[in-house]
């Protein structure tokens, strides 16, 4: 919800405008829950307001992933094509998995065996002190299955940290963007992949294309189409098995920063509203039994 009340300035601007200029409204009604239809013009009014924000603002979650709605065009076709070819990718279009911590049991992950996919992937989350709970749901994208492809691809984003040993501070970020690029080929990896190392010094900016970027795009053009992977049923997996099966290769080293805090604050955020939810519950469940007490009374002692 936060996006959507974040986005609307650009979408109310947008209307605004288009009825100065006489640009005929979407008669589409939403094709799915969440999902706002948008015609041309205000496509293109928030790609670009998407991403003047994102670049001043790097943090805005929301914006990164309008831009990356907007500028879709046909890469979510292509990715949906490339899906369809594989009986892995047949699967994940037909049994549509959702990857979040209530859908992915993480404590049982923590008891799988040192060197497996899930142990590394739990481990990664926590040595980064990430979750996988704070992705953008999709809104943007007309047709409910490329909707699912695009949120597909951006759950799945930690999973490419994870399997390339790659944390989340801005250079190895950015050269997650230019391996997934080159293997999925979206639009919005490279603008964030071009414009992004503006947010680095010299130093850091001069090891990211000396190093970090030849390595991405090589591995990431080589490397089998990640969207393929259904990721959940590789937990029990050997990791370096499964990098050698997709054909994916070490990046540099990396500096690893300390933890950020999203993961404690969407911990803190979703106990916040479980308890919200049971104290509505309860008063829900209170009212209808008062109701139910007073209809069963009687209505006077004759």
């Amino acid at each position: 919800m936060s996006m959507l009340r974040r986005s609307l300035p650009f979408l109310r601007v947008a209307h605004a405008a288009r009825m100065n200029v006489g640009v005929r409204a979407s008669s589409s009604t939403p094709a799915y829950p969440g999902h706002i239809p948008l015609n041309w013009f205000e496509n293109a009014f928030l790609a670009v307001g998407s991403a003047v924000v994102a670049l001043k603002s790097p943090r805005r979650g929301d914006m990164i992933a309008a831009l990356g709605e907007t500028t879709a065009g046909p890469a979510l076709p292509r990715l949906r094509d490339i899906m369809l070819q594989s009986p892995e990718g047949r699967r994940i279009l037909k049994e549509r998995p959702s990857v979040n911590s209530d859908t992915v049991d993480m404590d049982w992950l923590k008891t799988l065996p040192d060197g497996t996919f899930g142990r590394a992937y739990i481990s990664w989350l926590e040595r980064c002190g990430v979750t996988p709970d704070t992705r953008t749901p999709v809104h943007y994208i007309d047709d409910p299955e490329l909707a699912y492809v695009m949120k597909r691809y951006r759950e799945s984003h930690d999973f490419y940290h994870c399997i390339c040993n790659l944390p989340v501070n801005v250079e190895s970020e950015l050269a997650v963007k230019f391996f997934e690029f080159a293997n999925f080929g979206l639009p919005v990896a490279l603008i964030s992949a071009v414009f992004g190392p503006l947010r680095l010094d010299s130093a850091k900016r001069a090891r990211l294309f000396s190093e970090f970027v030849p390595w991405a795009m090589r591995c990431g053009r080589s490397a089998k189409p990640l969207i393929n992977v259904y990721w959940e049923e590789r937990w029990k997996q050997d990791v370096v098995e499964l990098k050698k099966e997709l054909g994916i290769w070490d990046p540099p080293e990396a500096h690893w920063s300390p933890p950020l805090t999203e993961a404690a604050k969407a911990r803190k955020k979703k106990l916040a509203a479980e308890k919200l939810a049971a104290e509505k519950l309860a008063a829900e469940k209170m009212a209808q039994e008062s109701s139910l007490s007073a209809s069963a009374s009687p209505s006077s002692n004759s």
